[in-house]
């Protein structure tokens, strides 16, 4: 897979899976957009000054994505900067977990517009750069919990569901402009955020998972950089799981 002279967006790509995401996109020769809320500025310029270290260039631009104004800035200084925009990967993601009678209208409100209108707001900024070069490729992150749902977590199965269809629905409408859609849909996979969990949650996935270990970040970027890339060119509106068989 070779990205040299490709211009790739990751939002979301401060820390974890984002910023595993950045690193192999960079690894691969492409030019790096990363994004996150401004409290992740600090973490944000580390993994640029990474990405620099690896002899490639990077920018970041800071803003939710969830405001169709920031993620259109977003857009707008990578066409600025590197001239073209051809790989989208909308990982920006947030969870507010609770029991669906316990849960705020703020709660679900906040992820649905991170998770989902995120990924909406970048799509609907990218796609108009990607569909007048003919070329360009959408990478959504969902998660096996958008497929089997999860208690307690009503609003974040919503909303990778929702990814889902986006997916979908974008990849049918893209097509005859050479604009590939897919989506990847991660399991279990070790980053600091589960590292907060419980021993018995763990034990209870693990359980679960046929592999019987946990998933890496480098597992996902893998795949994405894949879907990404030009040998996956007659492949779009899928949902690939990456999940050690958690779901077959």
């Amino acid at each position: 897979m070779n990205f040299s002279d490709k211009t790739v967006i990751i939002t979301g790509s401060t820390r974890g899976i984002g910023r595993s995401l950045a690193l192999k996109f960079a690894d691969l020769g492409a030019n790096l957009v990363i994004n996150g809320i401004p409290q992740e500025e600090a973490q944000g310029l580390d993994v640029v000054r990474e990405i620099k270290a690896m002899g490639r260039n990077a920018i970041l631009c800071l803003g939710s994505v969830a405001d169709m104004n920031s993620a259109q800035s977003v857009v707008d200084n990578a066409k600025e900067t590197f001239g073209s925009i051809d790989v989208v990967v909308n990982n920006a993601g947030i969870t507010r977990d609770n029991l669906v009678m316990r849960m705020s209208e703020e709660d679900f409100d906040a992820v649905i517009a991170v998770n989902l209108k995120g990924a909406f707001n970048m799509v609907k900024a990218a796609s108009a750069v990607m569909l007048k070069q003919r070329s360009g490729a959408f990478v959504n992150i969902a998660s096996v919990v958008g497929v089997m749902g999860n208690a307690g977590q009503a609003n974040y199965a919503a909303s990778k569901a929702g990814l889902i269809g986006l997916t979908k629905s974008i990849a049918k409408e893209f097509a005859p402009r050479g604009v590939r859609a897919n989506a990847v849909a991660p399991g279990f996979i070790a980053t600091d955020m589960t590292d907060k969990l419980s021993d018995d949650v763990k034990n209870a996935y693990m359980a679960a998972i046929p592999l019987k270990k946990f998933g890496e970040v480098e597992d996902v970027a893998n795949v994405v950089a894949f879907l990404a890339s030009d040998e996956a060119k007659y492949v779009t509106g899928q949902t690939l799981q990456v999940c050690g068989g958690l779901l077959t």
